[in-house]
């Protein structure tokens, strides 16, 4: 393929931020340009794909317009659906809440995501690597040569460390706890509970994150840690936490015990919040690349959409003269702004917790199932609030 010289609107990045956001643009009608740097979209995987159904969504961000392509996931990107998520403290201590969410294969559905853009009327152009950018012209390289291409607005979707976002000098603040490595497996032979999600926490395991298993159907799952290397053993990585949690915590070693490893999955998380800018007078930046991600589980596809979502529409209404282009960033921050920086101040609370297991051992045992649901959807009852900040004065 051989792209124009210039579209109204070039969206850099084709996961679930970037796809929406050309969907939403091509449909007012804009010329749209979706590059993605993968020859094959959603692979290699950088997700484990957990996605609470459209009703839990609506309560996550309850002040968001969710995408339609939210609405209904098509069975073929289902792997599984889950019922029950249960959280397992240091001492084996379990607890946990009433969920319906489903684990989605990220492959099939980026893949599905671009398709619905390329549908409302965007070009896609995979393959592609943006090396520079100069304002609105973008300068690339990749399966189908080099090219120089300009628009009249881009949209970063390009992830934690975008280039879109750094040439506009719409970056995160420099935190080294801001910034988590989500390092996975694909499992087949796994003998696990298949209607819940299981999220793990422990010092030896996962520092100052989580581990997880979620089934994908059959004997299959996806288990993986979140972990931020600041926090790391000396001479450690990602995968040595993973190998440690799967060959040798007393709980979960048990359930995975013969099984084989399919795939291999890693990405870069952002968890300290969104950049204090994420619009100027010609670009956006949405999904990882705007920190549009809940800190507190980690989840980021239906937010990253969502600011998609907004991205898309705000652009085209900027070219049609109805708003300013920085309007984007009120716009998004009112939708689930309140969500994701309270997830971060849950967070940083949260972060000294999980560095002791008697203490997490004990932050577990006191929220109830209501609460720590709360607390995965972004939200700070008073009383958790109360609890939390306790126990920290005990490690002060």
């Amino acid at each position: 393929m051989t792209p124009e010289d210039s579209y109204d609107i070039i969206v850099v990045g084709a996961g679930p931020a970037g796809s929406t956001a050309a969907m939403y643009a091509a449909e007012n009608d804009m010329s749209v340009l979706l590059i993605e740097k993968k020859r094959d979209i959603g692979v290699p995987l950088q997700c484990g794909g957990f996605l609470p159904h459209y009703p839990v969504l609506q309560e996550l961000v309850p002040n968001a317009e969710l995408p339609v392509t939210l609405e209904e996931i098509p069975s073929s990107c289902i792997h599984a659906t889950a019922s029950y998520q249960r959280f397992i403290a240091p001492n084996g201590l379990s607890k946990g809440f009433d969920v319906d969410a489903d684990s989605i294969d990220r492959r099939r559905f980026d893949k599905h995501l671009a398709k619905e853009a390329a549908r409302a009327g965007a070009e896609l152009l995979v393959g592609t690597n943006v090396t520079e950018v100069n304002e609105t012209k973008l300068f690339m390289d990749g399966a189908f040569g080099e090219f120089e291409v300009e628009g009249k607005v881009i949209i970063g979707a390009d992830g934690p460390n975008s280039i879109v976002g750094k040439a506009s000098n719409m970056l995160r603040d420099s935190d080294p706890m801001g910034t988590g490595t989500a390092f996975e497996y694909e499992l087949s032979g796994v003998d696990i509970d298949k209607e819940a999600v299981e999220m793990y926490f422990g010092k030896d395991f996962v520092p100052g994150g989580y581990a997880w298993i979620i089934s994908q159907g059959d004997d299959t799952a996806n288990i993986g840690v979140g972990i931020r290397e600041a926090l790391f053993e000396e001479h450690l990585c990602a995968r040595d936490y993973l190998e440690r949690f799967m060959y040798k915590h007393p709980i979960a070693s048990k359930k995975l015990e013969g099984a084989s490893i399919t795939s291999v999955v890693a990405g870069l998380v952002p968890v300290g919040g969104a950049p204090k800018v994420t619009a100027s007078h010609n670009t956006l930046i949405a999904g990882d690349a705007a920190g549009h991600i809940i800190a507190t589980n980690g989840g980021g596809i239906s937010t990253a959409m969502v600011g998609g979502k907004l991205a898309g529409e705000t652009a085209a209404e900027f070219l049609k003269g109805k708003c300013r282009l920085q309007e984007y960033d009120t716009r998004w921050r009112q939708q689930m702004g309140l969500e994701i920086k309270t997830a971060v101040y849950v967070r940083k609370l949260m972060d000294k917790l999980m560095l002791s297991d008697r203490l997490m051992t004990t932050a577990i045992k006191m929220i109830t199932p209501e609460q720590m649901k709360a607390i995965q959807c972004g939200q700070l009852p008073d009383p958790v609030k109360k609890t939390l900040m306790k126990l920290n004065v005990g490690l002060s």
